[in-house]
């Protein structure tokens, strides 16, 4: 019997996995495998499968023995590989642990460095290099990490110690300290520690290494990391992988360092190559922004960093391979690459690569680029992007033409200009963000922790670190405004207060950060629209050519409709009427029209109503012109329409000529115990023929007023919530007759269309037997998921976070749609339609229109069309490219 293979090696000598296997080895521990089988120097190590962390929790957080046997295999061959023995004070072998998961989540679990050392091997390092400093360094690292990932230490407690230490030998940088100071540090952590616990600090390295794997594991249910994957639908199962790899060291001394690199500006996207890197140092300095890093080389100098010497400079052989290594990980990859070094002793050792997070218009310079340059096709471009990132690029930006106080300026970590009440916590940002308030979260530099608060927050502004720190990587990942490095900023967070530009800025005072250009403004600052860049009309021509999906966008106004056809939408596939309805002066008379007594009252106050209809949709007939508009009929129950603030109530009893009592008396007739599945859509339409035919005369004799004018019109009736054909037949010849009738006065012929929207169950089933009456389906599907699941989409989220959380739902049926079940409905009902009537077409015009899984779905089930938000009309081309690509395949 084939025993499990828990542990894949890599390494000069022998690499089991490779660049495909980031399900099993994931994203760091696949690409380490690969560098290590392009002989690139990479230390050798091995990888624990991220099955391995479901079998860590089902055996109630205990390691498998057979796994625990695999990894003592791998120690004794990363042994004879370095030459080295773990726990030997002669010549020890320390190791990493890191933590790599499928799918990239930079920050949210744990690594411990160093691991290994006790006091023994320290003075064994420290003998054997002749460099106390750095065997004690390395050791104070060693337990101030292990302390905080493996035994939950706060470690802020143990930061003071070290602050408290740098004031008393009057320095302000770690390398400052000496070798004795850290030997004294070491004791004073590990006293804090033992009065913390109870526990002492362990020495023997077996043990730190099995509570270093299990913490890893264990890291993958914190709460910074939980979070991290509700807010990118990463599912909870797939589990970490565990890195352990041979240490080497930035922190030896001057000839040492680490750093991280881009392969291209991931800002911008600019071919240029773009790095930070800290001299005598270990990796998690550089990302955490404790230290203000140096530019690896001229093109990565900025107004922080332009006093240091480049690493180009530095250590001139060193950059040179750094620069060959980049250039071959980029053409390999096919991307733009984030690679994080390490320099010990003059040599160059690579501990990661990966495609980099970038901001999405640099993201699509460097496809167009990538192209143009022959390492990628069009298509191989189209499908490196993640649809949701075009967001980034409807980012808006300060309006010119107002005067502003810039109080700062910082490094432009992630594009958009935002304004927001200051929040020094996450909590605090969180809190507010609950409240309905815009928030800037500041911070000193962030963390893992802040991950809610960042998620919360409209924009990110810190005091330290550098363009790939914590705040920027992620805040980039999300599409927040992001200004990092604003060295001026003097952050107290006892006292909740900021100083900057001689002025103190407390909690709850507004501020405005450009993370295009690191400006910092005081005050509330006016933004306009961003614009679309020449690089982005190329990328979407190109998607645009490979979908078959054709683009609408919903959209209720003449603003709305030049919106959609600026980001590149063909038509308007839900044009809601009742959203017309809103303004002081419409509203009383639809309010007339709900309390009218009979037929007669009820089509004074439609008459009312007629010309302010018609003019609306004329204004977006002229604005589509040429472009199919799908015009939806009142939909909503009346009661949406009712007055609830007294001076409403007064102004109705005015208008109706009727007492407050009497009033009273028609609003509570008028109540119904489940609106959403009472008198509402068509069943107003059986009930009213009126409200119908009123709207469908203004839609016809809008649509003519253009056509006189030589516009072209192409107008979609839909008739809502039909659950019976016989719903639809009856309002169908109602709607004709209307309809004719108004071509007749006018003398005109019309070309328009009349259907349906398909959005509870039996439509989606009987579909085939009123077909024949529809020129066209367009499936609701936000109201189809309600009632498939018998959910309220406004009161779900009182319970379906734990459905999330536990995986009951893999994901919210209302951001993507449950193809098991509402797309099974879906489907039957295309399958049905098309049968019954070839000419009809098909469309969507739900919220998962504009949502990547949904749109393949969509694409894969035969629709002509999907439909969303005008904003995320280009999200939705893009996504419709990759659906047709991945079809073809």
């Amino acid at each position: 019997m084939n025993k499990k293979k828990w542990v894949y090696e890599f390494g000069p000598d022998k690499t089991d996995g490779n660049k495909d296997m980031s399900a099993e080895l994931g994203g760091k521990g696949s690409n380490l495998a690969e560098m290590s089988s392009l002989k690139l120097p990479v230390p050798p190590g091995f990888t624990i499968i991220t099955e391995a962390c479901a079998s860590y929790y089902e055996l109630e957080n205990k390691l498998d023995e057979e796994l625990k046997k695999q990894v003592l295999d791998s120690i004794s061959s990363l042994e004879k590989q370095t030459g080295k023995k773990i726990g030997c004070s002669n010549s020890p072998l320390l190791v990493s642990v890191r933590s790599g998961a499928p799918v990239s989540m930079p920050g949210m679990m744990d690594t411990v460095l160093n691991l290994g050392l006790n006091p023994s091997v320290v003075e064994g390092i420290s003998q054997k290099t002749n460099n106390p400093r750095f065997a004690w360094d390395s050791y104070r690292r060693f337990i101030q990490m292990y302390a905080d990932v493996v035994m939950g230490i706060n470690t802020s407690i143990l930061d003071s110690v070290l602050e408290d230490l740098k004031e008393a030998r009057e320095v302000q940088l770690d390398t400052e300290l000496t070798a004795d100071d850290f030997k004294e540090l070491s004791e004073v952590y590990k006293n804090i520690i033992s009065n913390e616990t109870g526990l002492v600090f362990p020495d023997d390295p077996e043990d730190q290494l099995w509570s270093a794997i299990e913490a890893v594991f264990g890291s993958w249910q914190n709460q910074r990391a939980i979070k991290y994957r509700e807010l990118n639908n990463i599912s909870h199962k797939i589990g970490t992988a565990v890195n352990i790899q041979s240490m080497v060291f930035g922190n030896t001394g001057d000839n040492s360092a680490t750093g991280v690199c881009f392969t291209r500006d991931p800002s911008t996207g600019d071919k240029k190559f773009f790095g930070e890197y800290l001299v005598n140092a270990q990796g998690e300095d550089v990302v955490a922004g404790i230290r203000t890093p140096w530019p690896i080389n001229q093109d990565s100098m900025n107004d922080s960093n332009c006093k240091h010497s480049t690493l180009e400079e530095l250590m001139p052989k060193v950059f040179k391979e750094l620069t060959e290594v980049y250039q071959k990980l980029e053409l390999h990859y096919k991307d733009m690459q984030d690679i994080e070094f390490t320099v010990e002793d003059g040599k160059l050792y690579l501990l990661q690569t990966r495609s980099g997070k970038r901001t999405a218009a640099a993201a699509i310079k460097i496809m167009i680029d990538l192209v143009a340059e022959g390492v990628l096709s069009q298509q191989e471009a189209l499908m490196k992007i993640e649809p949701e990132t075009l967001n980034q690029l409807l980012h808006p930006r300060i309006d010119p033409d107002v005067e502003k106080k810039v109080i700062a300026i910082g490094l432009p970590a992630s594009p958009g200009a935002v304004s927001g009440e200051i929040a020094f916590s996450p909590e605090v940002a969180v809190a507010k963000f609950e409240a309905g308030k815009d928030v800037i979260l500041v911070r000193k530099e962030t963390s893992p922790e802040d991950i809610a608060g960042m998620a919360s927050s409209k924009g990110i502004l810190t005091a330290r670190g550098g363009m790939t720190s914590h705040a920027a990587v992620v805040a980039r990942g999300m599409g927040k405004a992001c200004v990092v490095a604003c060295s001026t900023a003097m952050i107290d967070y006892n006292n909740k207060v900021m100083l900057l530009d001689g002025k103190n800025y407390s909690e709850g005072d507004f501020l405005t950060i450009d993370g295009g250009n690191g400006e910092v403004i005081a005050g509330k600052i006016p933004t306009i629209e961003g614009e679309i860049s020449e690089d982005f009309s190329t990328f979407m021509s190109w998607a645009d050519k490979e979908r078959r999906l054709n683009i609408r966008a919903n959209a209720d106004s003449e603003v709305d409709s030049k919106v959609a056809l600026k980001f590149g939408a063909k038509g308007i596939g839900l044009c809601r009427t009742e959203h017309m309805f809103f303004d002081p002066e419409r509203i009383l008379a639809v309010r007339e029209m709900i309390f009218a007594q009979d037929k007669e009252e009820r089509e004074v106050a439609l008459q009312k109503i007629l010309p302010f209809q018609r003019d609306d949709f004329i204004s977006i007939f002229k604005a589509m012109n040429g472009y199919p508009v799908n015009i939806r009929l009142l939909d909503p129950p009346l009661h949406e329409f009712l007055p609830h603030e007294e001076k409403d109530k007064i102004n109705l009893t005015k208008s109706l000529d009727i007492a407050e009592s009497e009033l009273e008396e028609r609003i509570s007739s008028l109540h119904e115990f489940n609106p959403m599945l009472g008198h509402r859509g068509c069943r107003l339409g059986v009930s009213y023929p009126e409200i119908y035919r009123v709207q469908v005369r203004a839609i016809i004799e809008a649509a003519i007023e253009v056509k006189k004018d030589g516009g072209v019109v192409l107008p979609e009736i839909m008739i809502p919530l039909i659950s019976i054909g016989a719903e639809l037949l009856l309002i169908k010849e109602e709607l004709e007759q209307e309809v004719k009738k108004v071509l007749f006065e006018q003398k005109q012929d019309l070309d328009y269309k009349l259907g349906t929207m398909i959005e509870l169950p039996r439509a989606a089933i009987t579909a085939g037997s009123f077909a024949k009456n529809a020129d066209f389906f367009s499936f609701g599907t936000n109201d189809l998921t309600q009632t498939t699941y018998g959910l309220s989409r406004d009161d779900a989220g009182k319970f379906l976070p734990e459905y999330l959380s536990h995986e009951i739902m893999p994901i919210d049926p209302f951001v993507s749609i449950d193809v098991e079940g509402v797309g099974y409905l879906v489907k039957i009902a295309c399958e049905q339609g098309k049968k019954a009537n070839p000419d009809m077409h098909l469309g969507i015009c739900g919220e998962h229109g504009g949502e990547n899984k949904s749109i393949q779905f969509f694409h894969d089930v035969g629709l002509d069309y999907i439909s969303c938000s005008p904003y995320r009309v280009p999200v939705a081309r893009l996504a419709a490219a990759q659906a047709a690509i991945r079809s073809e395949k």
